[in-house]
């Protein structure tokens, strides 16, 4: 029998199997509003055979967008946006959807991916000024961030709780709140980046302090038994900086107040950053993490063959797998990975017939 293809629950959370499909960013998105192409795009995932789907990072406020044309949940234009997605989605699928909630902190404001993806000056089109806990810019040439005051921290938790608040009128199934890849909350994580004298710097316990403010204002915010993740990164990668020590500190505190998964990343923060990147080179850092907590642990990052799948979770790395890139490639991995492991997946009726002639009994009944 395959673990990867086990359930799994979470909360009130219940998920076929372990593979779960990471947030991506889609960049296509008009004044923070989801298009077709979120239509098209997570209604191919939304049929992958795979046990959870993400939303992509999506923006609390409009000047927490990694981008301009980044998704967000912050007003009645940007929730209505998403009622067709999902309501297209859930017509055709019962996989579970959830949300990462997110806030960019001195890593917004920046172009499109394909447009090279420097930072916008604020006063140039598409452009605004950032905010961090310092205003130390993320590269030397750039704009430096304002630093934010307590009002503007207090805004900025209380805009995750109410996009959290519409989330759930959504019927989203799960959040997740971005503390990783260098945005604003790991940003206030970092000794790099977090140089502030008042009781939300210098310690490990100040620096965690408005991360975990934020996660009690959602979990507030939503039913107790309803699951609220954490994305975080596991290192910064640089000497000095975020590590696994301090992360496995920051998940117990996590599991103390209600977290349901903790989604163990790296890097994002710093430039400087020297990452030894090779198949499952996080993996590490998600048994570490699982170790020290009892709560289901995410592992992620350059995790794309099968059988390296299975021996994750099969081994206890990692209660579950993420696939972000690796599945764009392939947005039937799921299948593919269920047909190489012998065991079998859920697919929609309308393909049934595409059933392999190697793999007679791949398909569960629906």
């Amino acid at each position: 029998m395959s673990k990867l293809f086990t359930p799994i629950t979470a909360g009130s959370l219940s998920m076929p199997n372990r593979v779960v499909i990471a947030p991506m960013c889609q960049y296509s998105a008009e004044e923070g509003r989801m298009t077709d192409w979120h239509m098209i795009h997570l209604g191919q995932l939304a049929l992958s055979g795979a046990g959870l789907l993400t939303i992509e990072a999506t923006a609390v406020s409009p000047e927490g967008r990694i981008t301009h044309a980044d998704v967000g949940l912050w007003d009645d234009a940007t929730e209505a946006a998403m009622v067709p997605v999902l309501k297209a989605i859930r017509r055709w699928s019962d996989i579970p959807v959830a949300i990462q909630l997110a806030h960019a902190g001195r890593k917004a404001s920046t172009d499109k991916p394909w447009r090279g993806g420097a930072q916008i000056p604020p006063g140039q089109p598409n452009g605004w000024q950032t905010v961090a806990p310092s205003a130390q810019p993320f590269a030397p040439d750039e704009n430096a961030p304002a630093a934010l005051d307590k009002a503007g921290m207090d805004r900025i938790r209380d805009a995750f709780a109410e996009a959290a608040r519409r989330s759930l009128r959504l019927g989203i199934d799960a959040i997740q709140i971005h503390a990783a890849h260098g945005y604003l909350l790991h940003q206030f994580l970092s000794p790099l980046s977090n140089h502030r004298e008042d009781a939300y710097g210098g310690s490990l316990e100040n620096r965690m302090r408005f991360p975990l403010e934020v996660f009690d204002a959602v979990k507030a915010v939503v039913p107790d038994d309803y699951p609220v993740s954490v994305r975080i990164s596991g290192t910064d990668w640089v000497e000095g900086g975020w590590d696994i020590g301090q992360t496995i500190a920051l998940a117990q505190e996590l599991r103390a107040r209600g977290c349901a998964a903790i989604h163990v990343s790296s890097g994002g923060l710093d430039p400087r950053q020297q990452i030894p990147v090779a198949p499952g080179y996080q993996v590490p850092l998600a048994r570490a993490v699982k170790a020290a907590v009892d709560m289901p642990v995410v592992a992620v990052g350059l995790i794309t063959a099968f059988d390296h799948a299975e021996s994750i979770v099969a081994t206890g790395d990692a209660d579950m797998v993420a696939l972000a890139r690796g599945i764009l490639y392939d947005p039937r991995w799921p299948w593919h990975a269920a047909a190489h492991l012998g065991v079998q997946v859920h697919a929609a009726p309308q393909y049934l017939r595409c059933q392999p002639r190697a793999h007679r009994a791949l398909f569960l009944d629906t």
